[in-house]
């Protein structure tokens, strides 16, 4: 790449610093460790909606979906499809759990449902795998802007990493939320950029989409039931499904975003948000991919990852590059950002306070929550430099081993909402058969003469999860025997409560006990229904 430039420079360094002045502004919010964690619960829903969206859609599917459309077409976009149904489970079943217990760690209803090792359980999984996902965010970031601007990536990720701690540890959730804003507006401002010039470099687009249909590119909805294909139907609407579930019903940093809504009803609208815009954000990025692999005429990169980048310097426009490479900071800092700040909050809720000082000051927990925060930050910086000298194929192999946990998650809170005999023994029992069994799967058994199997890694949830379920619930009778009522932390020993206390199940025209469905969640799934039709509709467009 050439020179950087003193302009795109410019960009880079006003965003940076605009990042730190809103952390530091935020700060005099924070007064105590429940602002800390949760904000003032001030913010309004939509600012909340766009930190959910900016936290899932990190550099990775900035640059990565294009990539990945790039080498497999639009096959691949189907993987993303599944938000909808997605946000309807999540809304209905998981948020008013979390919401009404007022807990602060998710992982607080597992004890609440099962008992303390269960939720200590959840809890260590979770920061070993966030910590590991953190690191992969902050290298594949660090190497990119590294490509595009020159700085070396060492410095790339201590610079990016320290940005990130200073607001995130000053101003708390509240700095998160509105800098996810913030990063949100430029990531999406770059991406809009790219796109329009991808249509005006290919015009007429008909006539590459024309092209692109020729060469079996533009096809959404691969029906191959081959298990070791990842872009397939199956795997996009099942077991992604289920993978997205955990990870926005299951998973601290997405849940967190929403426990600090005024209301429930402001929660399930923040949640409903990226329900209805995942769809198009996705389709843009992937779309980007298929025209730039028309473009480029099927030309090889040795770094797919970097396509948007080379496109956007052969384009020559001032400070272009800045605002990508703002875009690409912009979208793993909110990511990272919600990393560290759930971390901490984990730490602290689920192990510090829980098991070592349950007596100290809010002040206590504050501090050490933002001491917290530090040390998780800094605990990224040397994975992430471990990451950087193995190469692609260890980020590749670590996302394998993290994805083997969603198993559990799933299974945990699966069982904990619509289960009647599941127990705490019969659910750790679960998690290792699930686990124990995940790895002889990909990765075989020598001493019993099992070999690996191929199978993609979207359905290393149904393989773990299902597992975990059915010997979880088998261990459960067996060592606990059937239970004749169902549990308080259960979907119909919720609706039973509901009903005996007289309580409304409804808080602001949104229902506030779990298994009811809200009117914009069956409008949500119409919209389900018609992007379906959409994209039939697109993959036979180029044919036309």
């Amino acid at each position: 790449m050439p020179d950087f430039g003193l302009l795109n420079w410019t960009i880079v360094g006003a965003f940076m610093l605009s990042s730190l002045i809103l952390g530091f502004v935020m700060s005099s919010k924070v007064k105590s460790a429940q602002d800390f964690n949760l904000g003032t619960r001030t913010s309004p829903w939509w600012a909340i909606g766009i930190s959910v969206i900016a936290t899932y859609v990190s550099a990775l599917s900035f640059l990565g979906g294009p990539a990945w459309a790039y080498g497999t077409g639009m096959s691949a976009f189907i993987i993303h499809m599944n938000y909808p149904i997605v946000i309807f489970t999540v809304i209905v079943v998981f948020m008013p759990f979390f919401f009404n217990a007022g807990v602060v760690s998710i992982y607080e209803y597992l004890e609440q449902r099962f008992g303390v090792a269960a939720r200590s359980t959840m809890s260590a999984i979770f920061v070993v795998t966030q910590v590991i996902t953190s690191a992969s965010v902050l290298t594949a970031t660090s190497v990119v802007i590294t490509f595009a601007t020159g700085l070396d990536v060492h410095i790339s990720i201590v610079l990016m990493t320290a940005v990130v701690l200073i607001y995130t540890m000053h101003g708390g959730m509240n700095a998160v939320i509105w800098t996810d804003v913030s990063q949100a507006v430029v990531l999406f401002v770059g991406a809009s950029i790219v796109l329009w010039n991808v249509f005006h470099a290919v015009s007429p687009v008909s006539g590459a989409m024309h092209q692109l249909a020729e060469a079996g590119r533009l096809s959404v909805f691969n029906t191959n039931l081959d298990f070791t294909v990842a872009p397939t139907v199956w795997a996009g609407l099942g077991a992604m499904a289920l993978f997205h579930i955990t990870v926005y019903g299951g998973n601290q940093v997405m849940v967190q975003r929403a426990l600090a809504a005024k209301s429930i009803g402001d929660a399930k609208k923040s949640y409903l948000m990226m329900g209805f815009i995942a769809f198009f954000i996705y389709f843009s990025f992937f779309f980007i991919g298929a025209l730039l692999f028309i473009y480029y005429k099927g030309r090889t990169f040795s770094q797919p990852n970097e396509i948007i980048l080379v496109f956007a310097q052969s384009l020559k426009i001032p400070g272009l590059l800045g605002i990508l490479a703002a875009a690409i900071l912009a979208a793993s800092m909110s990511s990272l950002a919600s990393a560290f700040n759930s971390l901490s909050t984990i730490a602290v809720t689920d192990f510090y306070k829980r098991f070592f000082n349950r007596s100290a000051s809010d002040q206590h927990y504050l501090r050490s929550a933002r001491v917290l925060t530090v040390m998780f930050g800094l605990a990224t910086i040397p994975v992430s430099f471990a990451f950087v000298g193995s190469g692609g194929s260890i980020l590749e192999r670590l996302s394998e081993v993290g994805s083997f946990f969603v198993g559990a998650q799933l299974a945990m809170f699966g069982l904990g909402f619509l289960s009647k005999h599941a127990n705490e023994k019969g659910l750790l029992v679960g998690v290792v058969a699930g686990f124990a069994v995940l790895l002889v799967v990909v990765y075989g058994a020598p001493p019993l003469g099992i070999a690996p199997t191929k199978v993609a890694w979207p359905w290393y949830v149904v393989i773990g999860g299902g597992v975990n379920i059915s010997v979880a619930w088998i261990a459960s009778v067996l060592l606990g025997g059937f239970q004749k009522e169902w549990h308080v932390q259960t979907v119909p020993g919720q609706i039973r409560k509901f009903r005996e206390s007289g309580r409304p199940e409804k808080e602001g025209g949104w229902y506030v006990v779990p298994g009811r469905v809200d009117t914009a969640c069956w409008v949500l799934l119409g919209f389900f229904a018609c992007t379906l039709a959409a994209m039939l509709w697109f993959s036979n467009s180029g044919m036309m």
